[in-house]
């Protein structure tokens, strides 16, 4: 029977580095699959991980239909076994139920990646409707760690270096490096403690390096 299956765990925890390894491992198979993705960092019709790999993808804008592409391409002649599903916190919940139709109607496995919450911690509608619909849900087990070492368990936004908590739920950027300058608009994953803190690698550095108060005063 096919399955909706959603991976998730936080930014830097090798979700797309997953998603094209699954295509692979399926595709040596011998099955015939899709890649869709939304806002990859790489820039549009891309799948791309963090350890240098890329594979081409379909695009999904707020208009795309999964229902409607998959059942045309079947229409057509084509074969599809299997759809891998990056960036999947940005799709709407009209999307995610798109998608689990595909499994029920279609018998065709579905395989989702993507975040929880976003830089507010609030759930993604995407997200929201994958943790209510998928047969499987799986956090990864590949932990990325907060700049103290504890489990990163949320997504920080940085601008210019300084973590923020309002604006547009969706801007591209990547996590920031470590020794490089930063960027205008960047992600950073902290343990809840610091985010709530909102105390940064940058900010707990420059903290770190302040003068010590006097002993009197």
């Amino acid at each position: 029977m096919a399955e909706l299956h959603f991976f998730t765990g936080t930014m830097d925890s090798g979700k797309s580095t997953l998603a094209l390894q699954t295509n692979h491992n399926h595709a040596a198979r011998g099955r015939v699959g899709r890649i869709f993705t939304t806002h990859d960092r790489a820039g549009q019709a891309v799948l791309s991980s963090r350890l240098g790999l890329t594979h081409e993808a379909l695009e999904v804008d707020a208009a795309f239909d999964f229902w409607s592409y998959v059942v045309d391409t079947l229409t057509r002649g084509g074969r599809i076994d299997y759809l891998i599903c990056d960036e999947a916190q940005f799709y709407s919940a009209a999307q995610i139920d798109q998608l689990a139709k595909v499994v029920d109607e279609l018998q065709i496995d579905v395989f989702a990646f993507g975040i929880l919450t976003d830089f507010r911690t609030v759930l993604f509608p995407g997200s929201a409707r994958l943790v209510e619909l998928a047969d499987r849900m799986n956090v990864l087990q590949v932990e990325a760690l907060c700049w103290c070492g504890k489990r990163a368990t949320h997504n920080a936004r940085t601008e210019n270096g300084a973590m923020v908590v309002e604006g547009e739920v969706i801007v591209v950027g990547d996590v920031d490096q470590v020794d490089e300058p930063a960027a205008d608009v960047a992600y950073e994953v902290l343990c809840r403690q610091h985010h709530r803190r909102r105390l940064t690698a940058a900010r707990a550095k420059a903290v770190s390096l302040a003068p010590e108060p006097l002993p009197f005063g």
